[in-house]
């Protein structure tokens, strides 16, 4: 099958949705599909107003050639973005189905970043655009409920995963007195930095990421040591070397990070809210508290070959086989029937 998936953010940035789409562009190529991902480098685009790293594609008339030319037999919208709903009227124009995912809460994104925006009108927006989808592809049971309360319809859980060939736990033992507090993901205003600089806690506090409030954190918090992207090996490392992740969103709709600490040994510090509360096992691979400073506490004493454990039952191949059993043709048919799922489930 010939697969086209549209994407206003992809690689070099890095974020939780590149990583979700690389890992899923490479598992479906690995079970034989034809897989294209039409991004900003596909196009002419700037770079977005506040926020540099996001580029805004302007000459969007091209959309509708990218498309003819790959000739897909299914598309995926990922994002809401100038591309997703370029993408989005071309389709609905030739009466052609597509499916849409939600990856983030945009109306918080939004909101944190102009707060005079309600949250409403963002809400608004994004029933918009994914009304028209053949399936809005979710990664939790409760994100599920929770959109479909906000007015959202054909919901579909598509659960992620995690690269465990690469996140692996550390085979030496951690020194007891070293204690590392990592913090992995953009330096933004929704991610609620503030809830974890501020804590008193016993060791050091590291940050991987960057973004547009990297250098007011590093003046406002000379304490905590910032570390800028890390990829590869030198990310899983960086988990490894943590005592605790500490998750401090309290707007993630999962938080990827989170099951690649965990398939490195490495427990989950967060607020009782979505994403974390989806991802851990209170007590098992995090501790979860409306006190972060607490929550990092007790999940020092935690089991790190539980966590271990925990994330080895999430694997991308069985992620890519969930998404690809979503995705409606562009005709309006299944991609794949029960039987042909349950065949490549099976395969070896």
């Amino acid at each position: 099958m010939r697969l086209l998936i549209v994407s206003d953010t992809w690689e070099p940035r890095v974020s939780g949705v590149t990583t979700c789409l690389r890992a899923l562009a490479d598992e479906l190529q690995a079970l034989g599909h034809e897989v294209r991902v039409l991004s900003p480098l596909d196009f002419h685009a700037v770079p977005c107003p506040g926020y540099p790293e996001i580029l805004l594609v302007w000459n969007l008339w091209r959309v509708a050639d990218k498309i003819r030319e790959f000739a897909p037999d299914a598309v995926h919208l990922a994002t809401e973005g100038p591309l997703g709903w370029a993408a989005r009227r071309w389709l609905q124009r030739h009466g052609l189905a597509f499916s849409t995912a939600m990856h983030t809460r945009f109306p918080e994104f939004v909101h944190a970043r102009w707060p005079v925006i309600p949250l409403s009108w963002g809400y608004a927006w994004l029933r918009a655009f994914h009304r028209p989808s053949g399936a809005v592809l979710v990664s939790t049971v409760r994100m599920q409920l929770e959109f479909a309360q906000l007015g959202f319809s054909r919901l579909v859980l598509w659960r992620k995963g995690v690269d465990i060939g690469q996140f692996k736990p550390r085979v030496e033992p951690q020194a007891e007195h070293e204690r590392v507090f990592l913090y992995v993901g953009r330096l933004a205003p929704e991610k609620n930095l503030e809830a974890f600089f501020e804590l008193d806690l016993p060791g050091e506090m590291r940050v991987v990421g960057d973004g547009p409030l990297r250098a007011e954190l590093e003046r406002r918090y000379p304490h905590v040591r910032f570390l800028g992207y890390l990829r590869g090996e030198a990310l899983a490392q960086a988990y490894r070397s943590a005592s605790v992740l500490v998750f401090p969103s309290r707007t993630d709709t999962l938080g990827m990070v989170m099951l690649e600490a965990l398939a490195c040994g490495t427990p989950v510090a967060a607020f009782p809210v979505s994403g974390p509360l989806d991802v851990l096992r209170q007590g098992v691979s995090g501790v979860m508290d409306e006190d972060l400073q607490r929550a990092c506490l007790q999940a020092l004493s935690l089991d790190r070959s539980q966590c271990v454990a925990e994330a080895q039952r999430q694997s991308w191949q069985a992620s890519a086989l969930e998404f690809l059993a979503r995705q409606p043709r562009l005709d309006g048919g299944p991609c794949v029937s029960a039987e042909q799922l349950r065949a490549e489930r099976a395969a070896p």
